[in-house]
């Protein structure tokens, strides 16, 4: 498919060039943020969860393949996703899809409810699938993207459950940063805020144990880029959040230059 420049003028190729690179296109993120709310995302927003999106499947692709190679194969499992998982707790993100995935149902071990009755799968998941879940046939080539471009294959049930984790992840995020609109900050405990390198840092949180809010500028109708960095913070620990922001904010002023 001819992929045809996003502006005209000095920096409109550079523009198709940046979105193009991205293997979750802003149109599917779009579509997803449309499955969680009504509010209207900014093309920038857009470009920022398509990038932590990647960012995440990235690590998570990156830390399997090293699983692999530990036992001589150049063709990732699902095994080798569990194990990269069990070593980096910051990689445990779309676990709602563990539910719904054969890779994990070794590792949720027992439930009981307040009987001491045990609580089966099936129970657990449910009666309504979620919407990630239900949406994460959409990914697959995106996924497909990222382990090309790790130089690295995948078993079909290796691409279904990456195929998952992103879908999931995302709906998580495009949920968190609709919150952000809606509650005009992020409510947390703590005083960081998401840094972007070469952008002012933000003024600090209030100190002390109570619930902070962190104080969001532009409309209540629009999801910003802002708004999605905020989400990341509220999904993403440790340095696995401070990469999916730093990548996400060169994606974006990229994009944006003129």
């Amino acid at each position: 498919m001819t992929t045809h420049p996003l502006r005209t003028g000095r920096g409109g190729l550079r523009t198709a060039s940046v979105v193009t690179d991205l293997p979750f296109k802003p149109q599917l993120v779009k579509a997803v943020f449309r499955d969680v709310t009504s509010l209207h995302v900014s093309r920038p927003a857009a470009w920022a969860a398509a990038s932590v999106t990647r960012t995440v499947l990235t690590e998570i692709v990156d830390a399997a393949r090293g699983a692999a190679a530990e036992e001589g194969r150049k063709r990732l499992i699902p095994r080798d996703l569990v194990s990269a998982i069990d070593r980096n707790a910051e990689m445990e993100v779309g676990s709602a899809w563990y539910l719904h995935s054969p890779s994990f149902h070794g590792l949720m071990g027992e439930v009981r409810n307040a009987d001491g009755a045990l609580v089966s799968l099936r129970e657990r998941r449910g009666a309504r699938t979620p919407s990630g879940v239900a949406g994460a046939h959409r990914f697959g080539t995106g996924v497909r993207r990222v382990l090309g471009s790790r130089g690295v294959r995948a078993v079909p049930a290796m691409v279904r459950d990456l195929d998952g984790i992103a879908s999931v992840f995302l709906t998580a995020l495009a949920r968190d940063a609709a919150e952000v609109v809606r509650e005009g900050g992020v409510r947390r405990f703590g005083t960081l805020g998401p840094v972007v390198p070469g952008e002012p840092v933000p003024a600090p949180l209030p100190n002390g144990p109570l619930l902070a809010a962190s104080t969001r500028r532009g409309d209540g109708r629009t999801v910003g880029r802002d708004d999605v960095l905020a989400a990341v913070t509220m999904q993403l620990s440790g340095g696995l959040g401070q990469r999916a922001i730093t990548e996400a904010g060169g994606t974006t002023r990229s994009a944006s230059a003129d």
